[in-house]
């Protein structure tokens, strides 16, 4: 009769859980069944976590500590989907970038200190007297060289993962004392110094892994370091820091997963760490830039050398939602183009109702989704799905660029340096180069915005005072609604 060993039974869980989170991940990548990958991703997370509990190790210290473990496991659970469920529900959709943000650096304090109690655990077992300990020490799974530098790689990558997340979540959060970019003059070398220091404790701790204080410390300088990489990078880049955080906490899970054995862990890892390098990659190319430029070039960190009043005194022509339903009205062809502000005043519902007052008049309503709009990948599509805006009617940059010419009205609702055409015009701009939405093209601009404020660039922006360009200075949301009101009035 077929038999399974109790080992044999986990990796096949194991197994189970690295195939449902690599179809998760090919579901993720289109919206309509991004859902269902979540709900697979989940399972699949549930599965080996459930198949961990019956590790060797968690076995043996029950049997030693008696239901202990079990119980000390079980309210760690509690706690932790208390607050993820919370975080999921509470947070707004305008904060999901800092929430990823955090859960990005969670992951890596998690690896962190998950190779930290594995050295601790070595170590005790090495030197112990007890013949037990000593022959587990002796035959563990993994050479000490290999666990060795694991443990190293994962201390280094998980410090700076945690702590330059939390950078990117204070800048995100715009806190007073993280809101200006750090540009000291001597960044870079402080930088080259601390990675000069990470390398000589990496060494150390390889050369000699029973002294775990050198992990400590490489895990204190790693912090270091995570800080002092992110506080120089500006708001213009987050998205692209955020992606590169990622990839950051999976390659610090796959690091672990070496540390401690554990296959599951390596391939979840190996797959959030590459994926967040391609999409990495992606928004380095949309926005026209390098990954050192981004780490070290501080877009969007130095002020524009352009005056606003050079750029908008007397060509600002605001106008109310009246003015903008009369041109409504005869138009056949109108684009959207959403930005961060439309996330910030909740308007997505609105724009829905407006796009439907549009349809009943037969005209045709697409929307303009650049890579980086808002302050996260695919920030935009998320917050329009929110508002069941169909996923056909989404349309990337590439796509829907060159229709702009033969576009009636585009009403760009909070985005800014996206649609800045000083990115074409203007070789000394900070965003020069970047690709962005050819919106200044369309026959009619309406730009809805509180004010002129720049964005996260902090340049302005000459679309605002084209001759096709008409400004409506109002909430989005409440500037939705109203000029819905006032196209059904009309």
């Amino acid at each position: 009769m077929l038999s399974l060993s109790s080992q044999a039974w986990i990796n096949l869980a194991y197994l189970a859980a690295s195939m449902l989170f690599i179809v998760a991940f090919k579901l993720m990548t289109s919206p309509r069944t991004a859902v269902r990958g979540n709900y697979l991703g989940a399972t699949g997370m549930a599965i080996a976590i459930i198949a961990a509990c019956f590790e060797k190790p968690v076995l043996e210290s029950i049997t030693a500590n008696g239901t202990w473990p079990l119980i000390l496991l079980g309210i760690a659970a509690v706690i932790g989907a208390a607050i993820g469920t919370t975080m999921a529900l509470k947070y707004p959709m305008t904060g999901m970038p800092q929430m990823v943000a955090i859960l990005n650096g969670f992951g890596g304090a998690a690896s962190t200190l998950v190779a930290g109690a594995e050295l601790f655990n070595m170590n005790v077992a090495a030197t112990s007297a007890d013949a037990t300990l000593a022959a587990t020490a002796a035959t563990n799974l993994v050479p000490w060289t290999q666990f060795a530098i694991a443990t190293a790689l994962t201390g280094l990558i998980g410090a700076v993962t945690f702590w330059g997340s939390l950078v990117a979540f204070a800048k995100l959060e715009e806190l007073a004392a993280f809101k200006k970019a750090w540009t000291h003059p001597s960044r870079h070398m402080i930088n080259l110094g601390l990675a000069i220091t990470t390398v000589i404790l990496i060494w150390a701790v390889c050369s000699y892994p029973n002294q775990t204080l050198l992990y400590w410390l490489l895990v204190i300088v790693g912090s270091c370091l995570g800080c002092t990489l992110t506080m120089p990078i500006g708001g213009a880049d987050m998205p692209v820091v955020i992606c590169l955080l990622n990839s950051y906490s999976g390659l610090a899970a796959a690091a672990a997963g070496f540390v401690i054995d554990n296959s599951v862990l390596v391939i979840a890892g190996s797959l959030v760490g590459a994926s967040g390098l391609i999409l990495t990659a992606i928004m380095c190319k949309a926005m026209n830039r390098s990954l050192v430029g981004v780490l070290f070039g501080g877009l969007g960190t130095t002020a524009s050398t352009t005056t606003d009043d050079s750029i908008y005194a007397g060509k600002i022509k605001s106008v109310s939602a009246e003015e903008i339903a009369m041109v409504l009205e005869g138009a056949s062809r109108v684009v959207i183009v959403p930005g961060y502000g439309l996330a910030v005043a909740q308007a997505q519902h609105a724009v829905r109702e407006l796009a439907n007052a549009l349809e009943k008049r037969g005209t045709t309503v697409e929307y303009a989704i650049h890579p980086v709009a808002g302050r996260m990948p695919g920030h935009m599509n998320v917050l329009l799905a929110e508002a069941d805006i169909p996923y056909e009617k989404l349309r990337e940059m590439d796509d829907i660029n060159p229709t702009f010419p033969e576009t009636d009205v585009a009403i760009v609702i909070g985005a800014n340096d996206v649609v800045n055409p000083a990115a074409r015009t203007d070789p000394k701009c900070p965003i020069a180069g970047m690709p962005i939405l050819d919106v200044d093209k369309a026959r009619t601009v309406v730009v809805v915005k509180r004010s002129l404020s720049p964005g996260f660039a902090g340049i302005p922006n000459p679309l605002f005072a084209a001759d096709n360009t008409l400004m409506y200075f109002a909430d989005g949301k409440k500037a939705i609604l109203d000029l819905t009101a006032a196209l059904e009035k009309g």
